[in-house]
């Protein structure tokens, strides 16, 4: 069983045309992204009811690292808040408007956090 190549022209800047049958396509992305410490990171909490049916979430944004850490942030907030949430597209999403509690856990910890949106 061969495996199948991703076919997303839409990431292939530059590339026009190969004549290889074993060209792949390099994108250049760092996999393993470096993580900064908590005190240069500037993250931003803010509420967000789009497209969510009227529901409110907290959102927190402008995390720098690997999805690994970003992943263990997000569960470490749900923790705290007692509620469910997800990580997704480099933001964390928690359930309902805990912007305080989110900001005071985060400023605890050392990270840069502000209020952002209203």
């Amino acid at each position: 069983m061969t495996k199948k190549k991703s076919n997303d022209w839409k990431k292939r800047d530059g590339v026009v045309y190969s004549t290889s049958d074993h060209f792949d396509y390099d994108s250049n992305k760092d996999e393993d992204q470096v993580t900064l410490p908590p005190q240069q990171q500037n993250l931003r909490v803010q509420l967000d009811k789009k497209a969510r049916g009227g529901k409110q979430v907290t959102l927190v944004s402008g995390f720098i690292g690997s999805d690994a850490d970003l992943k263990e942030l997000g569960r470490a907030l749900k923790v705290t808040c007692g509620v469910g949430g997800n990580v997704k597209d480099g933001e964390i999403l928690i359930q309902g408007d805990f912007r305080q509690q989110i900001l005071g856990y985060l400023q605890q910890r050392g990270y840069k956090a502000k209020k952002s949106g209203g």
